[in-house]
């Protein structure tokens, strides 16, 4: 029976018309599925569904989602990664994911700098903008970021991000403005990347990426489910620092946008 399968112009050009045209008359496509997103059943044969491609260095998963939840698409993301994926789903061990804190959870990645490199700090964790809860992330690094082929000793992290689309917070109860072309990747219920725009018009590239999958809470998942877009906030080195919990992680926010170093963007929600 046909399904009833969104298959977008960058995957069928990854995976082929034959295939993509198997995939479209059911013979290759699940009936009944788990959104890999929102993690609930859907149904391809009575719902619109995305075919989303993720691709490593030698290995490609084809994912099935809601329409509703994500669109579809290919995304480049770390081979290890994705064998990660791929043992999950065939009932092998997953690599173990980074230990979760009470309120809020953090994950590294490295980043290139001028001395060398550092660490992008990642916290996950609930903000309350105009009474409504909305999942964000809260980025800074273990050390300053210079900009490429500088070599001073200045922090240039604020002022690359703002080039890319980011803007100044003054006050955290304010909706960020959506950034085009980028997006956070949640894969099998684990946040693993926040993606950008392919140079060129290309697939989207991680701009951090986490070296185990981040668990994220019941209530960050839910509400980024609801909403389809994370507040992805950004401060320098030393002005945010590893908050336990909700309310400090606001109150270290309010504090770093008072001090006017503070950036953010909202990003639609992308996943397995």
């Amino acid at each position: 029976m046909p399904r009833m399968l969104d298959v977008s112009e960058d995957v069928r050009a990854e995976i082929g018309d034959e295939e993509a045209d198997r995939l479209l008359a059911g013979e290759n496509a699940p009936g009944s599925y788990d959104c890999t997103s929102c993690r609930t059943p859907g149904d391809s044969e009575q719902e619109r569904t995305s075919t989303v491609l993720f691709v490593g260095e030698e290995t490609a998963v084809l994912a099935f989602a809601h329409a509703s939840c994500i669109p579809s698409q290919v995304v480049q993301v770390a081979e290890e990664q994705l064998k990660g994926a791929v043992r999950s789903i065939t009932g092998e061990a997953p690599a173990p994911a980074a230990p979760a804190a009470p309120a809020a959870q953090a994950a590294p990645s490295a980043a290139n700098t001028s001395s060398g490199q550092a660490v992008l700090g990642v916290t996950s964790g609930l903000v309350l903008i105009d009474d409504e809860l909305h999942p964000a992330l809260v980025v800074e690094p273990t050390a300053p970021i210079a900009r490429p082929g500088s070599f001073g000793g200045g922090d240039d992290f604020l002022p690359l991000l703002i080039e890319q689309g980011f803007l100044p917070v003054s006050v955290v109860n304010e909706m960020p403005r959506l950034l085009p072309g980028w997006s956070v990747l949640l894969a099998m219920g684990q946040l693993h990347a926040v993606l950008q725009p392919g140079t060129g018009g290309g697939n989207p590239v991680a701009w951090w990426q986490a070296h185990q999958p981040l668990q994220v809470t019941e209530g960050w998942r839910s509400a980024a489910n609801k909403s389809h877009r994370v507040l992805v906030f950004a401060a320098p080195a030393g002005a945010i620092g590893q908050q336990p919990r909700e309310d400090l992680l606001r109150d270290a926010l309010e504090k770093a946008a008072a001090n006017g170093r503070l950036v953010a963007a909202a990003m639609p929600l992308a996943g397995t």
